[in-house]
């Protein structure tokens, strides 16, 4: 066999170097894949929390929980400790939902406080064009008669 022939034998079979740089090839493009999937689940995460969760980016329902110990000495309440909206599947791996309650009550009325202030200024908006449609049609009856 020649000496500088690229082909060399493993165990009675013959290996093309080629081929074995094509399966490296594709190992590090599927292990790039994992990585990529993995910081955009992590980015997932990080943009969904707000307001109150209704789905993990993982696909786990949200529950109300809350921590068994009192946060502080003096909680008398009926559920003491901290209140949590937390992914059923919730591991502490940074791609799930565990995201403390007060934070998305407050953010999700900050986000209906904002609604409710657009909506009134539609109202307000409509009433204006109510009002003058309404002197365009006493106009028109007064030409009328």
């Amino acid at each position: 066999m020649d000496s500088d022939c690229s082909y060399h034998y493993t165990d009675n079979f013959l290996i093309d170097p080629y081929e074995e740089e094509l399966k490296e090839e594709k190992r590090r493009r599927k292990e790039m894949e994992k990585m990529k999937q993995h910081w955009d689940m992590v980015g997932f995460v990080a943009d969904g929390q707000y307001g109150i969760p209704r789905r993990c980016p993982c696909g786990g329902y949200i529950k109300h929980k809350v921590s068994p110990s009192p946060k502080f000495k003096h909680d008398f309440d009926t559920q003491p400790g901290s209140r949590y909206f937390t992914c059923t599947k919730f591991k502490d791996d940074g791609l799930h939902f565990r995201q403390p309650w007060i934070f998305g009550v407050e953010q999700e009325i900050e986000k209906l406080v904002t609604k409710v202030e657009e909506q009134s200024k539609k109202i307000e908006e409509m009433r204006k064009q109510i009002q003058i449609q309404a002197e365009k049609i006493a106009k028109l009856n007064v030409a009328q008669d």
